[in-house]
């Protein structure tokens, strides 16, 4: 078992981003307290919410939960960016990657 949950991920995703739970709650539309009372664990988000807070954080829902991904963000953005990619930069792009990968 995963010694990581929902209010953990959350925790460390938002660290990442630099946003304090005062800032995402507001920023999600939520009184000042939200994140604080998911981070506590007295409160868990809607599926809904839980979409939003994805969204917010930059994250796929699958990345969410992939605790052993340390940087899903980045990876999140990697993607954005290869959707717009002709197919040679995409080749080149994983001929870059490949080479980094085996450092």
């Amino acid at each position: 078992m995963n010694p990581y949950d929902v209010k953990t991920r959350i925790t460390e995703l938002r660290k990442k981003k630099g946003v304090s739970e005062y800032k995402m709650s507001l920023d999600l539309g939520h009184s000042k307290g939200y994140i604080q009372s998911i981070s506590s664990g007295k409160a868990s988000p809607s599926i809904r919410e839980f979409l939003n807070i994805c969204e917010y954080l930059g994250v796929t829902p699958k990345d969410f939960f992939d605790f052993d991904l340390e940087e899903p963000m980045l990876i999140e953005r990697i993607q954005e960016l290869s959707r717009k990619m002709s197919k040679s930069d995409l080749e080149a792009l994983i001929v870059v990657a490949e080479r980094l990968a085996n450092e």
